[in-house]
């Protein structure tokens, strides 16, 4: 039986492929062409097999026949979806026809090819599915990068928060987030806006500390051309911005107390008019505040505004530091490890259970955000595994 159109094609390397194949042949035909093309490859003989090996392995590219007893190649399609294996699986059959084509695509498979196995469409395959599955694992920490990472631990505090999240989430009351820098405020609040029904809509977020008291007022209400010397051209604030979607004020507690009058008219009224303009614009916002200090010890001292307060307060979240939720610190060391290798290219290594204490018992006052940094240190400056001594000479 003809297995190959053979083709001369260039050599590609750094590349691993997974063939599964009940017909040792085929597979091993296959095997053999490809690694002369520079490629790694692994076989496996059934459909369980290959999935075991796709689930403990990381593979570019999986080959997958369709025809196969126990398990089909349709019945390891589903498997390796429900795994979450993000390898391009393409599937081929030496008894292809239109339907089971479609019916592959719709599950997920990147391509289908049927037998004879043209080299060079193989090849020209292999490079547009990783090509497409670089795409998607780039834009997957993008969207982090964007919209934040998942909140991550079990402890009964941050349990409290999410169950809070879920309720709160689908309102559009107005949440004040508490919490001490690093704790995750920033999270709590996209969560709260991607779980509601505005999430299709836009989130802006404004820093009032990273702010100037003089510029606050254009930057969340927008300004007219020559409201002031340098406003050049006309410019719309946050608020307009974050029309029918949501506005999140971090470290409200630093807002000057003119801005906070302004904030609270449009509260109130839900209007507002830009700097050097008397003409009010309706706006649709759910903001969302945080802040690191005491408000209630900043109205007793004259630096923000108690009505502000109580219109910002209808549901208050308390973001507990690190310290309060030792328990997750083992959850979020491991997610920091895949996420950092992920990001960075750097080697994966395990923590010894030494290590790991070390790191519980740690005092965090960053909280996750300086976890994270550590995390990132000792992967760049450990050995083989993150060891206690590890943890003493760049942690302590």
């Amino acid at each position: 039986m003809q297995i190959f159109r053979y083709l001369q094609t260039d050599k590609v390397t750094d590349m691993r492929l997974l063939v599964i194949d009940d017909e040792r042949s085929i597979r091993n035909s296959l095997k053999e062409i490809l690694a002369d093309e520079g490629y790694e490859v692994d076989v496996a003989e059934d459909g369980a097999t290959g999935c075991e090996m796709a689930e403990k392995e990381k593979y570019n590219a999986i080959f997958c026949d369709i025809k196969m007893p126990n398990m089909d190649g349709l019945e390891v399609l589903d498997r390796l979806n429900e795994e979450g294996v993000d390898s391009a699986v393409i599937m081929i059959s030496g008894h292809g026809d239109i339907d089971t084509a479609v019916e592959c695509i719709k599950k997920g498979a990147f391509d289908f090819i049927q037998k004879p196995l043209d080299l060079n469409r193989i090849l020209i395959t292999i490079k547009n599915a990783t090509d497409k599955v670089s795409l998607v694992k780039e834009t997957r920490i993008l969207k982090k990068k964007v919209y934040g990472q998942e909140m991550i631990g079990e402890s009964e505090p941050i349990m409290k928060v999410k169950e809070m999240i879920e309720k709160v989430a689908p309102t559009d009351a107005r949440v004040l987030i508490t919490g001490a820098n690093g704790s995750g405020k920033e999270l709590v609040a996209r969560s709260l806006h991607q779980k509601s029904h505005r999430s299709a809509m836009p989130y802006i977020e404004v820093n009032c500390a990273a702010i100037p008291s003089e510029l606050i007022e254009s930057e969340l209400f927008g300004h007219e051309k020559g409201a002031f010397t340098s406003a050049i051209k006309q410019h719309k604030g946050k608020f307009e911005q974050a029309d029918g979607g949501t506005l999140f004020l971090d470290e409200i507690g630093d807002m000057s107390l003119a801005a906070q009058a302004k904030v609270l008219r449009v509260l109130q009224e839900k209007k507002l008019s830009r700097v050097g303009s008397d003409k009010d614009i309706q706006v649709d916002v759910r903001v969302l505040a945080a802040t690191n200090k005491n408000l209630k010890e900043e109205i007793a001292k004259g630096n923000f505004r108690e009505d502000l307060y109580h219109r910002l307060s209808v549901i208050v979240i308390k973001v507990p530091s690190l310290d309060e939720r030792k328990s997750d610190i083992p959850l979020l060391v491991n997610f920091f490890i895949d996420q950092i290798t992920s990001e960075t290219g750097l080697s994966r290594r395990e923590v010894t259970p030494e290590a790991m204490q070390m790191l519980i018992d740690k005092s965090w006052t960053g909280n996750i955000r300086e976890l994270r940094n550590v995390v990132e240190r000792l992967l760049i400056l450990s050995g083989d595994r993150i060891t206690a001594d590890d943890v003493k000479s760049y942690v302590y």
